[in-house]
């Protein structure tokens, strides 16, 4: 058989993530719907579903440790094939240079990258990355705040994730843990 695409699901403070990984390294990772999530990545891809839960276990692990703030830096292989050139550029100068707990700014980003790709562009770049919070975009605000965040729960959840790296402080009626639900 050739390649395939392996799914696997996470409750996550932002809502159940679904993640896809190919035989090269995670491919996606998204909320909301995972029947049209599925869909959408086997539809983008053009691969079959396989049903293989030793490739999606490490990257669950890696996730939930993540999200209960013990792990910084992902070491799962990441498959890039999702990204246009020019999104893998930015995206990959963000994956690469922004650690955790830092953030950069739109207009940051742009010049950091060096694809000429304008400030005001970049939050686009940042909507549509196929790998959210592994490929941080979260880690992008605007020069007057947060700016966007098209994943989980929108800003509120760009805010639990810049909270949980601590980028950000805990407000005071925070109720609830950073880590999984």
């Amino acid at each position: 058989m050739g390649e395939t695409v392996a799914f696997g699901r996470m409750s996550t403070p932002l809502g159940e993530m679904l993640i896809g990984v190919t035989e090269d390294g995670v491919v996606s990772t998204g909320w909301g719907d995972p029947d049209r999530l599925r869909a959408r990545a086997l539809d983008s891809l053009g691969l079959p579903e396989a049903d293989d839960p030793a490739r999606t276990a490490p990257v669950l692990t890696e996730l939930a440790a993540y999200y209960a703030g013990e792990l910084k830096i992902f070491g799962v292989p990441l498959d890039w094939r999702l990204f246009t050139p020019i999104q893998h550029r930015v995206l990959g100068t963000l994956y690469e240079r922004v650690a955790y707990g830092k953030a950069v700014t739109y207009g940051e980003l742009a010049a950091m990258s060096g694809t000429g790709v304008p400030a005001r562009a970049i939050g686009s770049i940042m909507g549509a990355n196929p790998i959210p919070v592994i490929v941080p975009c979260h880690r992008v605000v605007a020069g007057n705040g947060l700016g966007g965040f098209s994943g989980g729960e929108g800003v509120a959840g760009k805010r639990r994730l810049l909270t949980l790296e601590g980028y950000l402080q805990p407000t005071l009626d925070w109720d609830e843990p950073i880590g999984l639900t």
